[in-house]
């Protein structure tokens, strides 16, 4: 209550001084001005009388003439203090109407009760900072999947928005800018519970402000931010605990992989799509010459991707300012320009603007002279996404979608993050292995992903790991059915991490290690009976034979006897 405590007594200082004044003048008055006593002896009251007289007139309880009655004059003090009172205590409540209209007040008191929710969470959260269509799609997303969130967004306009839509766990709000520290340590970037802090702010600026001050208040925090200049990145990447999020370079990147290595990105489609749902199809882009319209940071990204599977393409923009290059036309979006660009002998076309009108106008200019084009549309808008899906593209490239998409997969499945790294830079046959035993294991439909941890102090692993080291854990052992030993779960392990080392697609005989952490995929259902292995006391013969080993003296005894 400091900020809104500190608000009040500065609006309220004058009242209270002209309040405390008009009592003050009242009480001096009375308790000088002489009156008459039951015998009829001149007396006066006393600054206590007085100020007891004065108290319960100027609150309108009004005792009488107390303790005895009042001469002439005491009663015209009386008159005249009533009115000064009436008037100072009128001037005090009509301060206090208005400060609780003012914008400022109310904005403190909503800091206030928010920071006070916020530090009696006693459940882990998401901090998201900004509230625009990134950001709506992420806290939904993380609501669907049972994550609590905290956001801040400078818009009061969309903070309001929040308590309108549906949620299961309402996140807790806040109108304020994430650029002040204070604002953060209200919103919990300091709290034990706060697991990551996400940055989708609207510019790189207040991004890299905002994400650099969060990891300056709690260097331990994980932070992902949102950061599309190269610029941004080129300074983000000197602080180790901050992930950046391009959704420009990932879009590209896709459109990369799938001229060169199809198989990756038909792996990485599959693994990051929604579980449960049909298995996406790779977009199979046709190679040949590509036109493209807009040539700013995104159309770079593009370009250079294009460069890089060997595939050519013209650039059209008409914005002075950028650098001239080889294939780039500096002209309009015309049915000219465009045919200069050699829009009819090209196999595909992207429309990648900052504004979603030019866009829709090429796509239909371009169709206009060639009808086979490969069409990609930018759409800037989440309100002109029906005119996006009216111009049929074969590929959309929604900015804020994308990046929802990448910060849920990093901050749910931080070892999925792992492994479609090292499958990006793999130059062997992982994708077709990983695609092959995938396809055993769920046919056409996404995995459901989850981490099985293995730690000594489980219950259910204690025993295991302190077995005979010959015969250890093994990876297939977590594979067995709790219930049936003599069945298998429809599961496989994607990526085995200990310490620093990662294991692709670990077989099942490797010896697992205190502290391995083992990424799996499989049908919905699987993680819940695999995770019996943590709370079942399950020695190594159970799991392997299906036969329970006598656990206690006397059946020990009994063994040991049958057995001689």
């Amino acid at each position: 209550m400091g900020e809104p405590l500190f608000l009040v007594l500065r609006r309220l200082r004058r009242p209270l001084l002209a309040v405390i004044g008009a009592i003050a003048i009242s009480v001096l008055g009375l308790a000088n001005i002489p009156g008459i006593d039951a015998d009829g002896n001149p007396a006066t009251l006393g600054y206590f009388h007085a100020f007891y007289i004065m108290s319960y007139t100027a609150t309108t309880i009004g005792f009488g003439e107390i303790p005895y009655s009042f001469s002439a004059a005491q009663r015209l003090w009386i008159i005249f203090s009533i009115y000064i009172s009436v008037i100072s205590w009128a001037y005090a409540l009509g301060v206090v109407f208005h400060m609780t209209r003012d914008q400022a007040f109310r904005m403190a008191l909503a800091r206030s009760h928010f920071a006070g929710r916020v530090r009696r969470q006693t459940e882990p959260f998401i901090l998201v900072i900004g509230y625009g269509q990134s950001g709506t799609l992420l806290v939904r997303m993380l609501d669907r999947i049972g994550y609590n969130s905290v956001v801040v967004e400078v818009s009061p306009d969309r903070v309001a928005r929040i308590e309108t839509q549906e949620y299961q766990r309402m996140p807790l709000f806040v109108a304020g800018d994430g650029r002040w520290p204070e604002v953060l340590v209200d919103a919990g970037v300091t709290h034990p519970q706060c697991q990551v802090m996400v940055v989708l702010a609207g510019d790189d600026d207040t991004a890299q402000a905002v994400a650099i001050g969060g990891s300056a208040l709690n260097p331990n925090l994980r932070v992902i931010t949102r950061a599309r200049s190269e610029m941004a990145v080129a300074n983000l990447e000197s602080f180790h605990h901050i992930e950046i999020v391009n959704p420009y370079e990932t879009f590209a990147f896709l459109l990369g992989q799938d001229f060169n290595t199809p198989e990756k990105l038909r792996l990485k489609e599959w693994l990051t799509g929604l579980p449960g749902s049909q298995r996406p199809d790779v977009l199979k882009l046709p190679v040949g010459h590509w036109v493209i319209c807009g040539f700013g940071r995104f159309g770079h990204y593009v370009a250079r991707a294009l460069t890089r599977a060997g595939v050519t393409w013209t650039a059209i923009d008409d914005n002075p300012a950028i650098t001239s290059e080889p294939s780039l036309l500096q002209k309009g979006y015309s049915q000219e320009a465009l045919s200069e660009a050699g829009v009819e002998r090209a196999v595909g076309i992207i429309a990648c603007t900052d504004r979603d009108a030019i866009n829709l106008a090429a796509v239909r200019r371009a169709r206009a002279l060639n009808p086979g084009l490969f069409v990609a549309v930018r759409q800037m808008h989440a309100s002109n996404a029906g005119l996006v899906e009216a111009t049929h593209a074969d590929l959309r490239f929604v900015q804020a979608e994308i990046t929802s998409h990448e910060v849920r997969q990093r901050i749910t499945s931080p070892l999925l993050s792992r492994f479609l790294s090292a499958l990006r830079v793999d130059t062997g046959d992982l994708a077709q292995r990983a695609g092959a035993q995938l396809e055993m294991t769920v046919q056409d439909r996404v995995p459901f992903l989850w981490v099985f941890s293995c730690m000594a102090a489980y219950p259910g692993l204690r025993e295991a790991f302190n077995y005979d080291p010959e015969n250890s854990l093994r990876l297939g052992d977590l594979l067995v059915h709790p219930h049936d030993p003599s069945r298998f779960l429809q599961a496989m392990a994607l990526m085995l991490v200990r310490n620093d080392e990662e294991i692709l697609l670990p077989e099942s005989y490797v010896h697992l290690q205190s502290g391995d952490r083992i990424l799996f995929a499989g049908p919905k259902g699987i993680e819940a009976l695999q995770k019996l292995h943590y709370l079942t006391p399950s020695p190594l013969p159970l799991i392997r034979t299906g036969v329970e080993p006598p656990r206690s003296w006397v059946f020990r005894k009994l063994e040991a006897w049958r057995q001689r």
